[in-house]
């Protein structure tokens, strides 16, 4: 079982900009197809059980969409 776990707590703020996922040390996430009410594809957390709770994805986020637990 994974330690960390990062999670969209909030997809509806999500505008599918992709620093999260470039900036991400083990690549687990990408911009999905899935999309909000604006329009926007959201984040997805594509491997969980790699995150290391590093934090550098929520860090990143200029809309605060994600978060770690």
């Amino acid at each position: 079982m994974a330690r960390f776990r990062v999670r969209v707590s909030f997809p509806e703020r999500c505008k599918g900009c992709g620093l999260c996922v470039h900036f991400c040390p083990r690549k687990i996430l990408s911009v999905g197809g899935r999309r909000n009410r604006q329009g926007y594809r959201v984040v997805e957390v594509t491997e969980p059980e790699k995150c290391t709770g590093c934090g550098v994805c929520y860090l990143m986020c200029p809309d605060v969409v994600l978060e770690v637990v």
